[in-house]
């Protein structure tokens, strides 16, 4: 049985953030009375950017648990899906929209910080290439 590296289990604890991040609280509108997180946004027009998340996050542990290059290749797009995804939700959460400015939570930034950390785990896994005679592609 192989153990997880390092890589892998930073990347398994950010990705349990990041999952338990999308149910705190993203944002607060003092104005209407509104606390909105990734899977609660009832009185916006925001959707439900937490599920983009969870998928993404799973295909990024699956990828991320297999010792292939295609997989650390392939790994790399979800990656900046994921991390693309937490900016745009950290821009939007945060505008002011009509004169109604929302005050920041902390599970929006904890969401931003997971999934730059899950983008660093991407960019610096721990993988012995073998000749290219050996290896499967």
């Amino acid at each position: 049985m192989k153990i997880l590296s390092r890589s892998q289990w930073l990347a398994l604890l950010a990705a349990i953030v990041l999952t338990i991040a999308c149910f705190m609280p993203w944002a607060q509108i003092r104005s209407m009375g509104l606390t909105l997180s990734g899977i609660d946004t009832t009185g916006t027009r925001y959707g439900k950017p937490g599920y983009n998340h969870f998928i993404l996050t799973t295909v990024i542990l699956v990828l991320t648990l297999i010792a292939r290059i295609w997989a650390k290749r392939m790994n790399l797009l979800f990656g900046v899906l994921n991390l693309s995804w937490a900016i745009r939700n950290f821009i939007l959460f945060g505008r002011c929209e009509a004169g109604d400015c929302p005050e920041r939570q902390i599970g929006l930034y904890l969401v931003l910080l997971a999934s730059i950390i899950l983008m660093l785990t991407i960019l610096f896994p721990k993988m012995e290439l073998k000749d290219e005679a050996e290896q499967d592609l």
